[in-house]
């Protein structure tokens, strides 16, 4: 199984480390499935721009190479279909409100779960990145009414938020870290016990988690958050 996340970010020059990955392991599986380029299912949740930002995630995609693209472009409280992900080569779930993304994919949560475990890559950017987890911050700025984190990165929230996610790894993950500030927010819930730790991946940056394998592409960093005594412990890992 490999599973993608991405921080956020649109830069076209990060574009083939961060996405390249991804649709090299899609494309070696269309080849052995007899498929010419890969179909790669992009699934998009938003209010007036999905179509849009479907096309966006398509376009930095294919600075990896080729591809044929199984659009869904869904209004926030829309739902995804098993059908939008069948017989694809990858599935990439794009950016927006997570709490809205979670919604949407929970019911094709176990359908994705087995896709990946026979093979098929995952990429989540932005939203997409913090529902794979077992235990996902869905948006939040503040813990006890304290803020932790600027408000403009809450997705409409107000108190930290977790829920169960997808279930495609055990490790809660935050995104744009140093660029929203959202660091902060993943060190305080593992303060405050909401969470036992999590990584934070920076913009136009990319963790890659394979079989027994962790890495990082792209432009930044991504943050390792864990619990010690008495604090928290944060290191980075570079792209």
């Amino acid at each position: 199984m490999s599973v993608h996340l991405v921080g956020g970010g649109w830069t076209p020059q990060h574009d083939v480390n961060v996405f390249g990955p991804f649709l090299a392991e899609a494309t070696t599986r269309a080849v052995e499935a007899g498929r010419v380029a890969p179909h790669i299912a992009i699934i998009a949740v938003r209010d007036g721009d999905a179509a849009e930002h479907a096309d966006k995630l398509g376009a930095a995609l294919s600075a990896g190479g080729p591809f044929e693209a199984v659009t869904t472009a869904l209004p926030q409280g829309g739902l995804v279909d098993p059908s939008a992900i069948a017989d694809v080569d990858g599935i990439v779930i794009g950016g927006g409100l997570t709490p809205a993304y979670l919604q949407a994919v929970l019911p094709v949560a176990e359908l994705i779960r087995r896709l990946v475990t026979a093979g098929v890559p995952y990429l989540g950017f932005s939203a997409g990145a913090m529902i794979a987890a077992e235990r996902a911050i869905i948006g939040g700025w503040q813990i006890g009414g304290v803020p932790v984190s600027p408000a403009d990165g809450s997705e409409g929230v107000d108190e930290v938020t977790i829920q169960q996610g997808i279930g495609l790894l055990d490790v809660t993950v935050d995104v744009h870290a140093a660029q929203w500030g959202n660091l902060s927010r993943l060190v305080a819930a593992t303060e405050a016990g909401l969470v036992e730790g999590g990584l934070a991946i920076d913009e136009s940056t990319a963790l890659i988690i394979g079989d027994g394998t962790l890495g990082a592409v792209g432009a930044g960093s991504v943050w390792r958050v864990s619990q010690v005594d008495r604090g928290v412990l944060v290191g980075t890992f570079g792209a």
